[in-house]
């Protein structure tokens, strides 16, 4: 039961690291809305990735091209609506009104998506994830929980200390948060050119 343990506390801290769409995009609402309203976002991966664990684990290493291509041209172009409401953002900055309560909930929701749309999870788990978790489910079936339960703990502990980390920085001054928002806008761009390119010419 440790390997798979340690296996999904190291593997989740690298994941979670890593930069990429979902990343930006906390670090691009928290700077829009503060962490009290962004933590929720942290939990989008458990909510996200049951669906995509079930079709993985179904058609396991079998995932057509053809859907992984559309998934990046989609997410791309997701990212690209996102970078355009947080460009906006950085225009208006000193109008920006106080966020309210239902951010929150829009926050989550657009979170799921970008990690839906994103080809990283299905890859994961078609590749890493979905075969070590059938080979400790066979072995002793507590070996696949403990592999999922702490892959998923970890994701959501760090994306929080990602949250909370950029919500102090948010509290620097405007002149900081309006530059940190400004490079997040030009990440979420980024990603997004970067997903539709993989997807066409991959």
């Amino acid at each position: 039961m440790l390997p798979y343990l340690l296996f999904g506390i190291t593997y989740a801290f690298a994941a979670a690291i890593q930069p990429g769409p979902f990343q930006t995009f906390i670090i691009s609402k928290t700077l829009e809305n503060g962490w009290k309203h962004t933590l929720p976002a942290a939990f989008a991966p458990v909510l996200s990735d049951g669906p995509i664990i079930v079709l993985v684990l179904l058609i396991l290493n079998n995932i057509p091209p053809a859907m992984l291509k559309f998934l990046q041209i989609g997410g791309g172009l997701f990212l690209f609506y996102l970078a355009y409401g947080s460009f906006n953002s950085f225009l208006n900055f000193d109008k920006l009104k106080k966020p309210e309560e239902n951010k929150t909930e829009n926050t989550l929701l657009k979170a799921v998506l970008v990690n839906v749309l994103n080809p990283a999870p299905y890859i994961g788990w078609s590749l890493i994830m979905g075969p070590l978790f059938i080979k400790g489910y066979r072995e002793a079936a507590v070996n696949g929980i403990v592999l999922i339960a702490s892959f998923y703990l970890t994701i959501v502990i760090c994306q929080m200390g990602i949250i909370l980390l950029f919500g102090l920085a948010r509290n620097l001054g405007p002149k900081v948060t309006r530059i940190t928002l400004g490079i997040a806008t030009v990440g979420l761009a980024a990603f997004g050119v970067y997903l539709v390119w993989q997807g066409v010419f991959s």
